[in-house]
């Protein structure tokens, strides 16, 4: 299945960490990134971390710092290690898969999701 599983949330104190993983059981035809989105009910889709087939990562500014995303060497495997959790980080995350266009320009909007993982920080 080309759907990327999410894994690795759950309920964390202020402070505490987290550990999420991302899986997809195959390999993703022309995909160039992978990205960490977050949503919370009533609020807009935020794009948290994104990490490139050749390495380079980027965040958000309000994790910068905090979360690392990192993937393994097949590729297959994507993670998002979230430290010094905050209670505005409670959101359900999502794993999500950016592949290239004919010019081999990497599209912004994802285009495989996975079902997402429910973090909750609580105070």
């Amino acid at each position: 299945q080309v759907q990327p599983v999410e894994s690795g949330g759950g309920s964390v104190q202020s402070g505490g960490s987290l550990h999420l993983t991302c899986a997809s059981s195959k390999n993703i035809a022309r995909r160039c990134a992978m990205a960490w989105y977050r949503q919370t009910p009533g609020k807009e889709r935020e794009l948290v971390a994104t990490i490139f087939d050749d390495g380079l990562a980027t965040y958000s500014e309000s994790v910068e710092g905090r979360f690392t995303i990192s993937q393994d060497d097949t590729k297959r495997t994507v993670f998002l290690q979230m430290g010094s959790l905050k209670t505005e980080d409670t959101a359900m995350y999502y794993c999500a898969a950016r592949t290239l266009v004919w010019d081999n320009a990497c599209v912004v909007e994802p285009k495989y999701w996975g079902q997402g993982t429910q973090v909750t920080v609580s105070s």
